[in-house]
This record gives C-alpha cells, structure tokens and sequence, in this order.
C-alpha cells in the first residue's frame, strides 16, 4: 500500500515545488523597480532606438547560446549558422553554454567580444551606437537557476521597455524591471561583439585593453592591429596600449610605426621599462644607434626584470662601437 502512495506524493511534491518558486518569482517581478538611469545618459542618448538589422534565429532545446551567437556574429557581417555553432559552446551535460566557450567562440569568429558593465546606461549605451548586446539572464531564482541568453536589439526610454530577441519570439518588448531582475541574478553578465577597428561605446580602457590582448592570443598580430589602432586613437595617452601597438605593428614588419608607438608609450610613461627596452632594440636594429643607446640606458635605470636585458643590451653596443 505504502508503495502505491509514495509516488504521487513525490509528484505533488515537485508541482508544489514549481508553484512555490513561481509564486516567487511573480512576487519579485511586482517588487521590483526599474533602474535608474543617469541624467546625463538620459540627455546624451535617443529616447527610442531599435536595431533592425539584426536578423534572429529561435531557440532550440536549450540553444539559446549558439542562437545569440548567430545573431550578433551575422549582424557583425560573419556568416555563422546556428547549427554551425552548436558544437563549438553547447554543452550537453549542462544543457546550455558557459560564458567563456561564448566568448571564445566570438574570436574564433574573428570578432572581439568586450565584457561591457554590469550597469543599464552601459547597456543602453551600446544599442545607441548600433551595438546589439548578448544578455545573460536567470529566468528563476538563485537556488534554482535557469540561464538564458537573448539579445537586446532596442529600448524606449519613456516607455521603461527594452526590447530582446529571445527565445522563439522576435523584438520581444519586456518591462525594464522585469528584465532588470532576471539580469540581475547573473550578475550583469553582457557582452557585445564587433568587428577589429570598432570599440565598444562603455567598456574602459583597462577592459578593452584585457579584450583585445585575448582577441591577439586567440587570432594573432595581424588581426588585432586595428584594434590597438583604434583603441590608441582613441587613447593616445595611455601607455599599456601605445605599448601593445607598438608590439602588434613590430609583429607584422611594420618597424616605422612600432618606433612611433614604442616612444608614444614611454611618453606617457616613462618608467614603463620594457617600453624603453623595446625602444631600445628596434632602434638598434633600425640602424638609430643614438636613439637606442638613450632608451636602453632608461631601460637600465629603471629596476625589473628586463633591466639586466637592458644592460647586457647596451654593453653589446658599446662593444660594437669598439670594433
């Protein structure tokens, strides 16, 4: 007898288990308020922007990740299919795609992905410059998550609505709080994916500079280039990323422009020692001996693990000079 009740109790248990966790969920969805967005974002942004070329692919059995990624990587001018992508981030055990298989899809992709803040005026800043933005969401609660990715393509302001493609449904108009909630509980986890040459309207010079360097690891010198080209336009001062350029230009013969970028970069630093040391033997090697005595020497002075480099350097030209 006892055999025969256990079971539908075990199944009450699981529908009342669902019950409860829904009952929650409607609960924080009524508690929970839209985010607050800046004055000044508010008067610098659009009130309404919606990104139409951005094509959408539905979500099968768990593939919301491979679907994201079609969307952004197609809208980015690459010819990616779902089912193409299936087997690059879909895990099976877990049935669904962890955030790093995600990202480094996008540069086998040839793309750069920026990590944008965890913040609502980054994401609405990014759709104001034409950059559709994967979204992680937790469609459930802490304890019991249920990820989900979609790809917000819009938002209206006044309106206090975002707009996403997710799952089957096309420019699916949510409520700001509602979405703000489920994004929430992943932390804010965002990302946009662009072309090498084009920057991410909110991530800062440190988070690009992390983004790039792994877009160079993954696809080489030659196609991170334009990236350190823009992102040096667009900060000539910062030293770290002069330095990088300089690297990625002497990587791919470009000797002229790495001596440019190699002094950019000791410029803005000039106790950036492996900038003076990089310096020092393009220099040399460019036949600009005087040049390269003189940022070797800075080198030298300067204590770190490249200062005995610096050194052995600089004594070799001397002997040089000798014979």
């Amino acid at each position: 007898m006892t055999g025969h009740i256990r079971p539908p109790q075990r199944r009450n248990a699981r529908i009342a288990g669902v019950l409860v966790i829904m009952a929650c969920l409607l609960l924080l969805a009524g508690c929970a308020s839209a985010p607050q967005v800046s004055p000044a974002t508010r008067e610098a942004l659009p009130d309404r922007v919606k990104l139409d070329d951005v094509p959408f692919h539905g979500q099968r059995d768990y593939q919301c990740g491979p679907a994201s990624l079609a969307m952004v990587l197609n809208a980015g001018g690459r010819d990616a299919s779902v089912d193409a992508l299936i087997p690059q981030v879909f895990l099976p055990g877990r049935e669904g795609s962890v955030q790093p298989e995600m990202l480094a899809t996008v540069r086998r992709q040839g793309m750069v992905p920026f990590r944008i803040p965890g913040e609502y005026d980054a994401l609405l800043e990014e759709l104001a410059a034409g950059n559709p933005v994967v979204v992680m969401q937790n469609l459930a609660l802490p304890a019991w998550p249920l990820w989900h990715y979609a790809v917000a393509i819009g938002y209206d302001l006044p309106d206090e609505s975002l707009t996403l493609h997710s799952g089957m449904t096309p420019e699916r108009v949510v409520d700001v709080a509602r979405f703000d909630a489920t994004w929430a509980r992943s932390d804010r986890w965002a990302f946009v994916a662009l072309a090498p040459g084009r920057l991410p309207a909110s991530v800062g010079v440190d988070a690009a500079i992390r983004a790039i360097a792994d877009f160079e690891s993954a696809q080489g010198n030659r196609a991170a280039l334009p990236a350190w080209q823009a992102l040096a336009e667009r900060h000539p001062d910062a030293a770290m990323v002069q330095f990088a350029l300089g690297n990625a230009r002497h990587a791919t013969g470009d000797g002229p422009g790495a001596l440019a970028a190699y002094r950019a970069a000791t410029t803005a630093d000039p106790e950036l020692a492996p900038g003076w040391l990089n310096l020092g033997l393009l220099a040399s090697r460019e036949g600009d001996l005087q040049t390269a005595r003189q940022a070797l020497d800075r080198a030298a002075a300067l204590p770190g693990p490249w200062q005995a480099r610096a050194r052995a350097e600089r004594a070799s030209l001397d002997q040089e000079a000798e014979e």
